[in-house]
Formats: C-alpha cells, structure tokens, sequence
C-alpha cells in the first residue's frame, strides 16, 4: 500500500513514492509519468530521484536554439510589446599588421 497525499492536480496524485513503495510498483511509476507527469521518489523523506516519460527526457536534453527562444517570445503575454532597437557603433581604429 502507498502512502500519498491528495494532489492539487485534477484526478491525479501527489507524484510521491517512497523508495520501498518504488521498488514494489515500478510499473506503476512509470505510467503515471508519461500520464500525468514526473514521479519523485524520496529517500528518508527526502527528495532523490525523479521518474518521467522518455519524451521528456528527450525534449529536456535537446539544446535550445535561436528558434526555440523566438517560439518562446511569440507565445508570451507580451508578445505585442514593441521596443526599439538600439545599435552601438564603436570606433573603429587603423592597425598595422
């Protein structure tokens, strides 16, 4: 039997699993990641480690790109915001070589 709390989470639970509790219901674990989200698992009532879907994972480890912050920017709140650009022009110095 698990002991978890109730979650904030519409229909899901808390999302934390004892050690002890992990061993025994592994497969559990990981289908309530790629349904509901990261699984922690304490360690002596401490957070240890966290379960969560493969895609995830995989999107987490993709580096982040010029298009990835432009997407970012474009779905933001302040997407209509206008600002002007500012362009600095240093002086430019003649060198021997």
């Amino acid at each position: 039997m698990t002991a978890r709390r109730p979650s904030s989470k519409k229909g899901s639970r808390s999302g934390r699993w004892s050690l002890q509790d992990a061993k025994t219901h592994l497969s559990q674990i990981v289908r309530e990641a790629q349904r509901s989200g990261p699984q922690r698992v304490t360690l002596h009532g401490k957070d240890a480690a966290v379960v969560i879907a493969a895609e995830e994972f995989d999107r987490l480890q993709r580096p982040v790109s010029g298009r990835d912050i432009v997407a970012a920017l474009a779905k933001s709140p302040l997407d209509d915001l206008e600002f002007e650009r500012l362009s600095v022009k240093s002086k430019v110095r003649d060198v021997e070589l």
